[in-house]
């Protein structure tokens, strides 16, 4: 049974539609992309999954229940976000905002416990950030930032995680680190990716999207397939698999009506 599903979910934004008609599932444990040109919709359709925004049409089930129909604490009990925006508003360290992960858990203004300040130390070390616990969160690099937001989001505790461009502003190393932190972690994780070939591979399924609808799914090498690709994107692309990892990846090149 999926842990998390849509059923022809439509979203709009300012009135135009944006999804339309999108159906996804997602299993216990499974980690699932979601890829698209620029503008197709993954954004929106990722902020329809975490309560930010409410289908037109369709519904958001988690488990069993009507995501619609859970308290913003159960909501956020259950899935926790790393979305692209990363300001905060406030001038917060490195510490307090990876603390607002157990927000959820908490009534009124109740302190963080020992154990709630063992997780905090414990994710933050986890991502690299613990020589920057008391640094100002505003000083910080983009990279640094996305960290320590993935950092809130582990703290949350969520047996669902969504992330959105989770590697921006991310050197390659910590686009790598970042990414299989996640995957070991074994959490039910969709995340919205820009990069195809990260995408191809960490993802166990992948969704591509196009002009707000799901144009294939399945697995990396059945949904990303050269010719796909080469619709979708507007680029030539060329599939081969990794010689050291296996996995399946893509090289690219423009069309060749550009190229001319």
């Amino acid at each position: 049974m999926p842990i998390i599903h849509t059923q022809h979910i439509s979203l709009s934004l300012s009135g135009t539609p944006v999804v339309t008609d999108v159906s996804l599932e997602v299993g216990h444990g499974e980690f699932v992309g979601i890829v698209g040109p620029n503008g197709s919709g993954k954004t929106t359709l990722l902020r329809g999954l975490h309560r930010a925004l409410k289908p037109q049409a369709g519904a958001v089930l988690v488990g069993m229940d009507d995501l619609w129909q859970l308290s913003a604490n159960e909501a956020a009990r259950r899935i926790a976000v790393v979305s692209q925006e990363n300001q905060i508003g406030f001038d917060f360290t490195t510490s307090e905002v990876a603390a607002m992960g157990r927000i959820p858990y908490k009534q009124g203004f109740a302190r963080d416990s020992d154990a709630d300040r063992q997780l905090i130390a414990q994710s933050l070390s986890e991502l690299g950030l613990a020589p920057l616990a008391h640094r100002s969160f505003d000083a910080m690099s983009g990279g640094e930032r996305q960290r320590t937001l993935i950092a809130r989001a582990l703290v949350q505790q969520a047996p669902i995680l969504l992330l959105d461009e989770p590697t921006n502003h991310l050197d390659i190393h910590y686009q790598l680190d970042v990414l299989h932190r996640v995957h070991s972690l074994k959490l039910t994780t969709i995340a919205a990716l820009h990069d195809l070939n990260l995408a191809a591979a960490w993802c166990q399924r992948i969704y591509v999207i196009d002009r707000g609808q799901v144009v294939a799914s399945g697995a990396p090498h059945e949904a990303l397939a050269a010719d796909l690709i080469s619709r979708v994107f507007r680029v030539q692309a060329t599939a081969f698999t990794h010689p050291v990892s296996g996995k399946h990846q893509l090289l690219f090149d423009r069309t060749a009506e550009e190229a001319s």
